[in-house]
């Protein structure tokens, strides 16, 4: 009983290990406008959305709202988004992307992805939280 213990602790030890969250963040530098458009995608949570537009006007950006499917080269400094939600006991943020465009160039973006690997407890963030972090990063 205590060797099937062990083997048991020892498999739940290496299922967390081999699941860390990914998050990559390449700055988007030299903006010199204020204005940052953002494309909107209907299939995101609306809280999403709304988190990110409060990040980038805490920093002093005003933003502009571009229907879905609008261009990248709609404005000056153009941002799309994406992010996912899951369900593991409760729903959680699985998945953000933030990808700015300036003059239609990728010019930064920041991701975030909770669902690596399997067993993971540090998956259950407040997403709100984590969009403000994501910014503040993507818009030094």
């Amino acid at each position: 009983m205590k060797l099937l213990s062990v083997f048991g602790l020892a498999a739940v030890a290496l299922s967390v290990a081999g699941c860390a969250i990914s998050q990559k963040v390449d700055p988007v530098l030299g903006v010199t406008t204020k204005e940052v458009c953002i494309i909107e995608d209907p299939a995101v949570r609306a809280t999403f959305l709304q988190s990110y537009k409060r990040a980038l006007r805490d920093k002093g950006y005003t933003v502009k709202m571009l229907e879905a499917g609008s261009s990248i080269t709609s404005c000056p400094v153009t941002s799309t988004y994406t992010a996912r939600w899951s369900f593991d006991f409760t729903i959680y943020m699985a998945e953000a992307d933030l990808t700015v465009y300036r003059d239609g160039a990728k010019a930064g973006q920041a991701s975030y992805d909770a669902k690596k690997g399997g067993l993971n407890l540090t998956k259950w963030i407040d997403a709100d939280a984590k969009v403000i972090e994501l910014t503040g990063q993507l818009f030094p």
